[in-house]
């Protein structure tokens, strides 16, 4: 009867985990998401003390590994961590199955993306995450995969993502999953905002579902934004005057309509402005009017 309450207690956690994740990611519609966490921290804490009464250190491992999902969902990374520490080091003094081994590497993978932006880190545990799931076929194999991949893009080596999917462990999980992240890591090999956006909205599913990805698509846009400025001005050695020359040369030619505000620094563009053609109209009555005039001029001069 007990350890029906204790498993009662983990699956209401794991609930709240879950939920408040959503809510954490997505902004939801509540006020305050830490709430939905209340009876997830009340739960855990009570469950973490009955078991260290019990010696259930293979129940205790699965308990602290979900307070470091709660924590980490709350953005509280220190507490996040030191749940993970325990969890890993209660995991040390027993048999730990591949599927529990490779949870808690997938863990701390999201704890060093997340903390340190130690990418390089963060790939070795996905990587054995990775392994761990395919081993046992289950199917988080993909989502650690989908990590692997990330890494890689924040690494800045998008084009290892390719060699990776196609790698004979990684073939057999081929398919929506990793055609994203193969479309993400095409965009910021490119330096492309037009293809990053195109990838998120044909991917996305797969992309902005995603807790943890979603996390860092922020910083993926910023990251591909500069490399986007940087793509167009590294032609150029002296950008700023060589630019503003011709934007006047360009304006002073009616290439385009505005100003240079030298003040502010800054190009104003104006929209197209009408035509107005009482001007050409104008003339062209002139020009008929001289070429009447000359030929009554010379119709008279023959009268003459």
């Amino acid at each position: 009867m007990v350890s029906i309450v204790f498993l009662k207690g983990i699956w209401e956690c794991h609930l709240n985990i879950e939920a408040s994740m959503h809510v954490h990611i997505w902004g939801g519609k509540m006020h305050n998401p830490k709430t939905l966490h209340v009876s997830c921290s009340l739960a855990g804490s009570q469950l973490l003390r009955e078991l260290k009464k019990m010696d259930d250190k293979a129940l205790l491992v699965e308990v602290q590994l979900l307070e470091s999902k709660t924590y980490h969902a709350l953005s509280n990374l220190p507490k996040a961590r030191a749940a993970l520490t325990s969890a890993r080091t209660t995991a040390n003094a027993i048999y730990c199955p591949p599927k529990l081994q490779a949870a808690l590497d997938m863990q701390s993978g999201i704890i060093h993306a997340a903390e340190e932006k130690d990418w390089k880190t963060a790939y070795s545990y996905f990587y054995e995450a990775f392994e761990g799931y395919d081993s046992v076929a289950n199917p988080r194999a993909i989502t650690a995969l989908k990590y692997m991949l990330l890494c890689k893009i924040m690494l800045n080596v998008p084009e290892d993502v390719q060699s990776i999917v196609s790698g004979k462990l990684a073939l057999r999980y081929a398919g929506r999953e990793t055609d994203a992240m193969k479309s993400i890591a095409q965009a910021s090999k490119n330096r492309s905002l037009s293809d990053f956006n195109k990838a998120l909205h044909e991917y996305k599913a797969e992309l902005q579902c995603d807790v943890i990805i979603a996390t860092h698509l922020d910083k993926l846009y910023n990251n591909l934004l500069e490399q986007n400025l940087i793509r167009v001005i590294e032609p150029f050695s002296r950008v700023q005057n060589l630019v503003e020359k011709k934007l006047s040369q360009m304006i002073l030619d009616k290439k385009f309509h505005g100003i240079l505000d030298q003040g502010e620094g800054v190009l104003i563009v104006f929209d197209e402005p009408p035509v107005d053609r009482t001007y050409e109209a104008a003339l062209e009555t002139i020009q008929n009017m001289s070429k009447v005039v000359d030929s009554l001029y010379n119709k008279a001069k023959k009268l003459t």
